[in-house]
């Protein structure tokens, strides 16, 4: 992420294990700025797996 060609634009990243998803938002200006997106799961009685192909979707 750091690594970005473009830094004046966001970058975002999406990291997972088996049931859970986190999306990443970083900011590099003078110092990079890490935003976490609250936790999002798989085993919840409502299966947020919808969510998250939402937030993917507009990430394009």
């Amino acid at each position: 992420m750091l690594k970005n060609p473009q830094p004046e634009r966001p970058v975002f990243a999406l990291l997972r294990n088996a049931a859970h998803f986190f999306f990443i938002k970083l900011i590099q200006l003078c110092i990079a700025q890490y935003a976490l997106s609250e936790k999002f799961s798989l085993l919840r009685r409502e299966n947020e797996l919808y969510k998250v192909l939402s937030i993917l979707k507009k990430t394009r």
